[in-house]
């Protein structure tokens, strides 16, 4: 009987975990969304940049500077704050469910910050990418990237047609290995 009512605790443990942790994925990216689009607003002031542009004017360099540079420096206090926050909080509680769900938060900040970790190399390529001219330049095609989707997407390296291709030659070789 004791089996049996462990057993229980277990699923719905199990079952409180995963609620929480898809709930914690969704309320994350929701704020770093929102986060994102304040960010651009506060830096580019009234200033954004458009298609009727000359293509990577000084201005638009200088707005996609400062917004790389603003995401990058937000990732890295982001980084601070959950090294802090690690060393705080201490996962010695006598109770089973408690230090499960503090483990279960400490594995899910672990890998925001390690996706982060790998967004922030990619924020660093960009930033190079400006500095040596050819930020804004499709690695496939060598033809502009849209401003829309420099804008919806700093990091872009690819433009949107060769993105598509990328994903569908991605999706036909996933479809051979089956």
């Amino acid at each position: 009987n004791s089996i049996s009512v462990k057993k229980t605790c277990f699923i719905f443990f199990f079952k409180f975990s995963l609620i929480h942790f898809f709930s914690n994925i969704n309320i994350m990216h929701n704020s770093i969304t929102k986060s994102m689009k304040q960010k651009k607003l506060q830096i580019s002031g009234s200033y954004i940049p458009s298609e009727k542009e000359e293509f990577m004017c000084s201005k638009q360099i200088e707005y996609f500077k400062k917004v790389l540079t603003s995401w990058r420096n937000e990732i890295i206090q982001g980084s601070s704050s959950t090294i802090d926050h690690l060393k705080e909080e201490s996962s010695n509680k006598p109770d089973t469910t408690d230090r499960a769900s503090i483990e279960s938060e400490r594995s899910l900040e672990l890998r925001t910050r390690d996706r982060e970790r790998k967004l922030l190399s990619k924020i660093n390529k960009a930033l190079k990418k400006l500095e040596d001219g050819s930020y804004g330049y499709c690695e496939e095609t060598m033809q502009p990237i849209s401003i829309k989707r420099l804008v919806a997407r700093p990091i872009a390296t690819l433009s949107v047609e060769a993105q598509e291709m990328h994903e569908k030659s991605e999706k036909i070789y996933k479809e051979k290995e089956y």
